[in-house]
């Protein structure tokens, strides 16, 4: 029961505690009854027997009696009942006998009447088995001259509680039945502020708190906070939950914005000095003689990383438009196009590695088309070529495919590099996350290339999944299709 619903176990716990009264009443009221009817049996019986003890002396109408082989002496004696028993020992030997249903006097068997003669004499009335004539309250009383044995019939005693057994079950069952379906009623209307709490939890737990949402407006009804019931303080302290949740969320959406915003700034503010320095430095090598040889390493370095931090500047300045919800350009792309033109780049870029193509073949096969921005499409597919060749080794087999699937344009890049790391994959996305570890160190990546590769895909409306193990490492892309 531990794991039923609540209501299921209310509902149980009432059913269990009606039919656990209704049970302990009719098992009482059975026994009480029995016992009422068994004393008034008992003071019938009592009776008979004393009319038994008169008739060994006379027959009851002040004769003597007589060994004429008729019923035993006092069955026949007035106010004897029907079924009646009797067994007599005195000077005429043992006489027994009962009174049928018709009034006549029927013998009883041999081992009837050794069960009666085996009853105690002054002993309580006991109860007695006779076989086929059933359960008998007897009576044994000693005379001088002998000793009788008077016996009635318990049947109707059992008949009555019997009656009364089936009666209390039949309304037992009734009542039950009622109490479920009352208690049912009763439940759930007591616990339909529980249901709104849930449902209330559960739609704010389906919101994409994940994407930046502010705005909680979800909130239990007034009426199902009442802190003098115990559903209402759950109520009240789930809105007093929302309500630190939603204040969390709007300084957390405060302090991105700020770093987002100052990501943009510093990177745009970056971009003219990182220009002026490549141009410096492209004018150094373009004077009038040689520069010495230290110089001229040095005006190098100044050269190579003032690129790779005008890289990283674009990449980051790109990263704060998108998360500033930038709108992005919206034209029909030929994804198979576009992986043509990155897979023809990388294989200048990386002409150690195996570069392969697989597309759709354009006279069976739908077009693989997408709407969405070129250029931001085409970095998606740069980005992922980039990762395959930085972080596998030479003679590294890469397979771009795209195909149309359903309602969808599915962008595969596979290669049978060593794979990711295990505990790099959850985070693979992630900004400034790094593989140098994982499959080739030493690579100087930024640790941004994935991310904008996110980044680019949800804000088309897709999604990127990475699959890894040593040997095969697939990242697969899903853009909804054009229609049509």
């Amino acid at each position: 029961m531990s794991r039923w619903p609540l209501r299921r176990r209310v509902l149980a716990v009432l059913v269990g505690l009606v039919l656990g009264v209704a049970l302990t009443t009719g098992i009482l009221s059975a026994l009480a009854l029995r016992d009422s009817l068994m004393s008034q049996l008992d003071q019938r019986l009592l009776s008979s027997s004393q009319r038994a003890q008169g008739a060994l002396h006379d027959d009851g109408r002040g004769r003597p009696v007589s060994d004429d082989g008729g019923p035993p002496p006092g069955l026949d004696v007035p106010g004897q009942g029907t079924g009646t028993v009797s067994v007599s020992v005195g000077r005429y030997g043992t006489r027994s006998g009962y009174i049928g249903e018709d009034g006549t006097f029927l013998p009883l068997t041999t081992e009837q009447e050794d069960r009666l003669l085996a009853v105690d004499a002054g002993e309580e009335p006991t109860t007695v088995d006779l076989g086929d004539l059933g359960a008998y309250r007897a009576l044994a009383v000693a005379e001088p001259d002998g000793a009788v044995v008077t016996g009635v019939s318990t049947e109707e005693v059992d008949d009555a509680v019997g009656d009364y057994v089936a009666a209390e079950a039949g309304i037992a069952l009734v009542g039950v039945a009622g109490a479920g379906l009352a208690g049912w009623l009763l439940v759930r209307r007591q616990l339909r502020p529980l249901d709104e709490v849930a449902a209330t939890a559960s739609r704010v737990a389906s919101q994409p708190l994940h994407e930046g949402l502010v705005a909680l407006d979800e909130r239990v009804p007034e009426r199902y906070t009442d802190p003098a019931t115990e559903v209402g303080q759950v109520g009240a302290a789930l809105n007093q939950l929302l309500e630190h949740v939603e204040n969390a969320l709007r300084l957390r959406h405060e302090s991105e914005t700020q770093v987002r915003q100052f990501v943009a700034d510093a990177s745009h503010e970056l971009r003219t000095p990182l220009a002026s320095i490549r141009g410096y430095t492209e004018l150094l090598r373009r004077l009038p003689g040689d520069l010495p040889e230290g110089a001229e390493q040095a005006v190098g370095r100044v050269e190579s990383e003032s690129v790779r931090m005008t890289a990283l500047v674009e990449d980051l300045l790109l990263l704060a438009r998108l998360d500033a919800g930038r709108p992005l350009a919206r034209q029909e792309v030929d994804l198979p196009v576009l992986a043509v033109d990155a897979v023809a780049d990388a294989h200048v870029a990386a002409p150690d590695h195996t570069w392969r193509l697989d597309l759709p073949d354009p006279e069976t096969e739908p077009p693989a088309t997408v709407v969405g921005d070129e250029d931001r499409l085409r970095q998606v597919l740069a980005n992922l070529l980039a990762n395959a060749r930085v972080h596998t080794p030479a003679g590294t087999t890469v397979t771009t495919s795209v195909r149309r699937e359903g309602g969808a344009v599915v962008l595969r890049v596979e290669d049978d590099g060593p794979g990711v790391a295990p505990d790099l994959l959850p985070r693979l996305f992630h900004r400034f996350a790094r593989g140098d570890a994982a499959r080739s160190p030493g690579n100087g990546s930024t640790g941004l290339g994935l991310a904008i590769v996110d980044a680019v895909v949800r804000a088309h409306e897709g999604r990127v999944d990475v699959e890894s193990v040593p040997g095969r490492t697939v990242f697969t892309v899903s853009f909804p299709a054009t229609p049509g």
